[in-house]
């Protein structure tokens, strides 16, 4: 009998260390990259060190000279990163097809070696990610409004599509939505399907993946729609797999849908506005992420140049809003949290700076911590752990 409070306190122990999230492990050192619009400031994707356990940055450098890395991704298993790039001049009229290319990263420096580059099989090609195999590329259109996916091979480098897909149809904005336009792409969480925002289209449309053979078809339903005029931009999955968040673009706002995994079907619950009651001046909505920890999203407005703030119920999905928090700078095209969900850095395209932010883990609140790095147009932030 006088072993057992001492038994009990260790179950108890196992049972606290078994449910607290990966985010809490030790605190370590990250590799960050910034993709960029390539101009006077900037020659292509940069790279600095995170230390996260003070949140600070170290002065960015050259990674590899290419020309627009609008969007980066990084390859789950290999040490590969992958950037949809898009041509700097065209002649009036022209479309021309954006490429993806492939690096290899060097576990030391976090240098980029160039490996090969494939098309993209459409224009303006604005987003991209790695199915969680790492079997095959995925990438968005905008210009086009197609989608494609690229085989990967061993080494990490690209091959040629085995997958398009043309988008066709229109929505009620004649300016923005005359035609489809794909602005992001990625997985379910269990990988069985892709998920593709059209803000042209104003719908999330969703097909099955087969990874292995690059193959990409649409799904039955074939997609969940938005708002009329809403502009889906980006969407974000909750950690346990059974919400998805969607930020509008052209409406401000970020609706939230249930998710069920095995039809891979999305049904709308909410749509909260992004913007303060009461601002006029024009905004648009850009990127948005769930928390590590599944407790909070975070969605960037540009225009009112703020990260909006909402609390999440994990039980109904459902948001709370808490606060807008500015970003010191102006046109918040991208941002993203840290794998340890401590800290938030805000990509602020028009000010040519990345600004950190602290989280706390229980409000969601957002603290400037004052550091902040210098980096031209900066429109893409990703972490790579550090060996």
């Amino acid at each position: 009998m006088t072993k057992l409070p001492s038994l009990i306190a260790a179950f108890a122990g196992l049972i606290l260390v078994a449910e607290l999230p990966l985010a809490a492990a030790p605190a370590s050192q990250f590799h960050v990259y910034f993709g960029t619009y390539t101009g006077k400031k900037s020659a292509g994707i940069y790279v600095c060190r995170l230390d996260a356990a003070t949140g600070k940055l170290t002065v960015p450098e050259l990674a590899a000279e290419t020309p627009n890395p609008t969007f980066l991704a990084v390859h789950p298993q290999l040490p590969a990163l992958y950037a949809a790039g898009r041509p700097l001049l065209l002649a009036a009229n022209e479309v021309k097809d954006g490429m993806v290319s492939a690096f290899a990263i060097s576990p030391d420096t976090g240098k980029l070696t160039f490996l090969n580059q494939r098309s993209s099989r459409g224009s303006g090609p604005c987003h991209l990610s790695v199915d969680r195999s790492g079997r095959c590329v995925l990438v968005a259109n905008y210009g086009s409004g197609s989608i494609a996916a690229l085989p990967l091979n061993q080494d990490g480098s690209l091959g040629e599509s085995t997958a398009f897909i043309q988008h066709t149809g229109s929505s009620v904005n004649k300016q923005r939505q005359a035609g489809p336009h794909a602005h992001w792409i990625d997985t379910s969480p269990d990988n069985r399907f892709a998920l593709v925002c059209d803000l042209g289209l104003d719908k999330v449309l969703l097909y099955t993946l087969d990874p292995a053979k690059g193959a990409l078809a649409p799904s039955d339903p074939a997609f969940a729609g938005v708002t009329p005029g809403a502009g889906p931009r980006h969407l974000a999955f909750h950690p346990n797999g059974k919400f998805a968040y969607v930020i509008n673009e052209m409406g401000n706002t970020v609706t939230a849908f249930s998710y069920a995994a095995a039809s891979g079907t999305l049904k709308s619950i909410q749509t909260l506005p992004t913007l303060p009651e009461g601002f006029a001046g024009p905004s648009s909505t850009a990127e948005v992420e769930v928390h590590p920890y599944g407790k909070f999203l975070y969605g960037s407005n540009r225009g009112h140049d703020s990260i909006a703030v909402y609390a999440i119920d994990g039980g109904t999905g459902q948001l709370t809003f808490i606060e807008h928090q500015s970003t010191q700078g102006k046109t918040p095209r991208n941002f993203a949290i840290d794998p340890t969900g401590r800290w938030l850095l805000a990509a602020n395209q028009g000010t040519d700076n990345v600004v950190v932010f602290g989280l706390d883990l229980t409000t969601g609140r957002l603290k400037p911590t004052g550091h902040t790095v210098e980096v031209g147009a900066p429109v893409c932030v990703k972490f790579v752990p550090m060996k």
